[in-house]
């Protein structure tokens, strides 16, 4: 039984050689951030109808700040409505897209992520093999997404399209999903009970503490590995898929689902990030408005959610996500010529 210290300890390691694997990567394929900012300004003054490249950043800060604010209201990441979206009405390349999307998320799972460990709420028995997992899927989800865009002439609009579809499989994943508060878990499987997922925290609308065990663990394995995989090719922040899987599937208390797939999302972005930076599709013409207008709307978000009904809140997003799908579907088909 591998005690929280040894967990700890291995996730170091295990982080020390994502990094060194990135340095390496970055090595053998130096590239200039200068020549890709270029090429970036050249392709927005190409598609921009008129406006002046500069322009684009702020208008980027105005949109991002409004996803900002529906976020929090919503319960959804900040990166699974800017990426959609960003590549359907911005003249920017999908690449730079996925690259500031992932940026965005891990700048909130960075933030949310040490509250959530110093209450307890963060497991880190429960993260360690499922991030162990994902992690490398999502490294893996970044080589194959840029690859697909720089090995075919039209592989932009085959992202696109794959981008649409993901995005109609959120939404039933939204549209159809559940929440269960305390999960009752009468039995866990051997892998489980093995590593000892299990844990507790003291929850103070109920005034006590409260203990909870996971099952169910190879299934969420595989579960991970595809939303890792998922979440590094379209640089889109995975907490509409981990929670659901954290507790539909593996038994964990809503909050711990919400709080472990936070942690779980920094590592793993952590990781992809990397693949995009290497190949410098990072760009601080598009990732800086972008942060600073998601932080400042999620600080307005985060107070209207107290008012607002998340019923409502919820269909909204969801027809947007449906909207983004479709039109992301046909500007990749008629990238294709199809249409």
């Amino acid at each position: 039984m591998f005690s929280q210290r040894r967990w700890i300890l291995f996730l170091g390691f295990l982080v020390f050689i994502l990094l060194a694997g990135a340095a390496y990567l970055w090595a053998q394929e130096p590239h200039s951030v200068a020549e890709a900012a270029k090429e970036a300004v050249q392709e927005m003054e190409a598609q921009s109808s008129g406006i002046c490249w500069w322009l684009w950043p702020i208008i980027l800060f105005g949109f991002t700040f409004i996803i900002g604010i529906i976020a929090p209201l919503s319960g959804v990441g900040g990166g699974v409505l800017f990426v959609p979206l960003s590549t359907a009405f911005f003249p920017f390349s999908v690449d730079f897209i996925r690259g500031a999307g992932l940026i965005m998320a891990l700048t909130s799972a960075l933030s949310a992520s040490p509250q959530f460990i110093r209450k307890g709420l963060a497991n880190i028995r429960i993260m360690a093999p499922l991030v162990c997992v994902s992690m490398v899927t999502s490294i893996l989800g970044g080589i194959v997404g840029l690859w697909i865009t720089n090995a075919f002439p039209a592989g932009k609009h085959y992202i696109t399209i794959a981008l649409g579809l993901v995005l109609l499989l959120i939404f039933f994943v939204m549209l159809t999903s559940k929440k269960v508060e305390f999960p009752e878990v009468k039995e866990q499987d051997p892998l489980s009970k093995a590593l000892a997922l299990s844990g507790s925290w003291f929850e103070p609308t109920l005034g006590k503490v409260i203990e909870y065990k996971l099952t169910r663990l190879p299934l969420g394995l595989v579960c991970f590995a595809a939303v890792g995989f998922i979440a590094g090719m379209f640089g889109l922040g995975a907490g509409w898929a981990n929670v659901p899987v954290l507790n539909l599937i593996m038994g964990a208390p809503i909050k711990v689902a919400v709080a472990t797939s936070m942690t779980i999302i920094a590592l793993n972005d952590a990781a992809a990030a990397w693949i995009y930076l290497a190949k410098g599709a990072v760009l601080p013409l598009i990732v800086v408005p972008s942060v600073i207008g998601i932080s400042l709307g999620a600080r307005i978000g985060a107070k209207l959610a107290v008012k607002a009904k998340p019923a409502f809140v919820k269909i909204l997003v969801m027809g947007i996500m449906l909207l983004a799908a479709a039109l992301n579907i046909v500007k990749g088909l008629k990238g294709l010529h199809i249409i």
